[in-house]
């Protein structure tokens, strides 16, 4: 995981621009401690703070074309690159470094060829020839990247809102499976990312093959664990981390970058778990890593130490979504561990509910159409809520998760299932599909656990404290008079306005704000899915717990 953060279309001279954009990039220094890059030009600058993940001697960044005539500063990793990489046997590669395919493949294609990368970027291209730029962002958002323009109409981009804020006067995030090129449309994003299974007519008569989506699964986390750093998991004990973390232990002796032929670097997997004292994730991690066989850790905080981070974790997150905020202090938390010790990535389970219908409103789902087109809308939202968490958490401690559910493949692979197969509701429960085609690498709890939301699985009195202290924080008086200190996304709880309070003070600008999403929600669901239940027009609560009638309590 890395940070980038630069300028386009410079009206000032870059040697008076230097120290913002230094200031800039020292601001998200976190998301790559291991190398600070620079390049300058009379029409562009571009910053990069790495962290390295594959080819930690040579892969210094920016990355140049062998004339030095393309600049490239990217933050992600490319999956598939030695597959790109064997595209080009004239081009004289000057790293080994998975990003600088980009480069041959942008001279190639032009703006054209991001379908053709597998993995998790944002990336910035600058053309020294003619003087034009490029940006992209990877299918899901996986990846952050946000882009404003100063009242010069200079173009500033970075991978965190906190470079961006108070230099730009608007601010925006740059879309998910979109990329811009200054010589098409005046720079205006167009999307790339476009897949058939969007449509409900495109999947409603297809297949639904557990062996086909077993296969898909196993090759994404085969993909996924390219690297030459120690890296573990994050097992929380459902069903998500646990598949991942038991395909990742049979591929994690073998690197994977060598084909599978050399015995990998760090050959012993480690898994992580965090939770209360007590909590229902901690018992099922635990029991899952015996089943494994991971040298498994276990990470305990109390609510004082959580409710201490809140302010950090809401700076780190740049949002108050109340679910996100929730759910990223353990994590926030739990990071900061896995970097004490060494690890530098991880794979987590992220994405699974979106794509196979896991939260347990989709149990309310009236039919097939329904349900598969609330798990689209959900994927289109991802990036502002479980990819940002994920990202953003482990990043603030130099940490890089990889979310092998998000793989392109896998995703065209399960998206494409028909949605009947994966509805829940009339005694079945959710993601039935997926528990079979794993069910005989697991133990049987951990295949038939219900679904339990992370914020509600590390400890429900995390939850139930929150709640209490929003209502000691915030008072009547405060929330009848919100719209007027907020105008802006009115919080519609004492909890979101405690939440709102503290990104204010960190985040003061109006174009900050705005890229928060705040919508009403219950059990995660999307505005839209409110409609599939009448007790849900009464309730505002994100947490798992609100479907009463089918959470089960752990």
């Amino acid at each position: 995981m890395c940070g980038i953060a630069g300028v386009f279309g410079l009206r000032n001279s870059t040697t008076s621009l230097r120290p913002e954009i230094l200031e800039m990039s020292r601001k998200i220094r976190h998301r790559g401690p291991d190398w600070s890059g620079y390049f300058s030009h009379p029409a562009a600058i571009l910053a990069h703070e790495r962290l390295a993940i594959v080819d930690p001697k040579s892969g210094r960044q920016p990355l140049f074309s062998p004339d030095e005539q393309i600049v490239l500063a990217v933050n992600g990793e490319i999956y598939n690159h030695l597959e790109l990489r064997a595209e080009f046997p004239e081009y004289e590669f000057q790293t080994a470094s998975d990003c600088e395919v980009i480069i041959p493949l942008y001279l190639r294609y032009g703006p054209d060829f991001v379908d053709k990368l597998n993995g998790i970027f944002a990336f910035a291209v600058f053309d020294c020839r003619d003087e034009s730029w490029m940006l992209a962002r990877d299918h899901m958002g996986i990846i952050p990247l946000y882009e404003g323009f100063d009242q010069q109409g200079q173009h500033f981009f970075a991978s965190e809102l906190k470079a961006l804020e108070g230099k730009c006067t608007t601010v925006q995030i740059f879309p998910p499976g979109f990329a811009s090129y200054s010589k098409r449309d005046n720079g205006i994003p167009f999307q790339w990312y476009q897949r058939a299974w969007s449509s409900y007519e495109a999947v409603e008569n297809q297949e639904a093959s557990i062996a086909q989506l077993r296969e898909a699964l196993k090759a994404a986390v085969h993909r996924q664990l390219m690297c030459d750093v120690p890296y573990g998991v994050l097992l929380s004990g459902g069903l998500d981390s646990s598949i991942v973390s038991a395909l990742s232990m049979q591929f994690s002796r073998n690197r994977i970058e060598s084909k599978d032929q050399e015995e990998a670097w760090y050959p012993r997997l480690h898994s992580f778990a965090v939770g209360l004292v007590g909590s229902p994730d901690l018992k099922a991690a635990r029991h899952a890593a015996a089943h494994i066989g991971s040298i498994h850790h276990e990470i305990t905080f109390t609510i004082q130490e959580a409710l201490d981070a809140l302010s950090d974790v809401i700076y780190q997150l740049e949002t108050y979504d109340v679910t996100t905020v929730r759910a990223s202090t353990p994590m926030y938390l739990l990071a900061r561990v896995i970097k004490s010790m060494g690890i530098k990535m991880v794979l987590s389970g992220e994405g699974a509910d979106e794509i196979f219908g896991g939260y347990l409103y989709f149990h309310k789902a009236p039919n097939a159409q329904a349900f598969h087109e609330e798990t689209v809308r959900k994927l289109s939202k991802l990036h502002l809520y479980d990819c940002l968490r994920v990202n953003k958490s482990l990043a603030a401690w130099g940490v890089e998760g990889r979310v092998p559910f998000l793989d392109k493949e896998f995703m065209d692979v399960a998206m494409s299932l028909n949605p009947q197969a994966k509805m829940a509701g009339n005694g079945k429960i959710e993601k039935a599909i997926l528990r079979e085609a794993f069910q005989d690498i697991l133990p049987e709890s951990i295949v038939w656990r219900q679904k339990e939301q992370f914020s509600d699985g590390v400890g429900y009195s995390w939850i139930d404290t929150l709640k209490a202290m929003a209502d000691k924080e915030v008072s009547d008086a405060q929330m009848t008079e919100a719209a007027y200190r907020f105008p802006i996304n009115t919080p519609k709880t004492k909890e979101e306005y405690w939440y709102r309070s503290m990104f204010h003070r960190h985040f003061p600008s109006d174009a900050a704000a705005s890229t928060v999403p705040s919508v009403k929600s219950v059990a995660c669901s999307t505005p839209e899915a409110l409609a599939w239940d009448a007790s849900f027009a009464q309730l505002n609560d994100p947490s798992g717990r609100a479907v009463k009638d089918v959470h089960q309590s752990s």
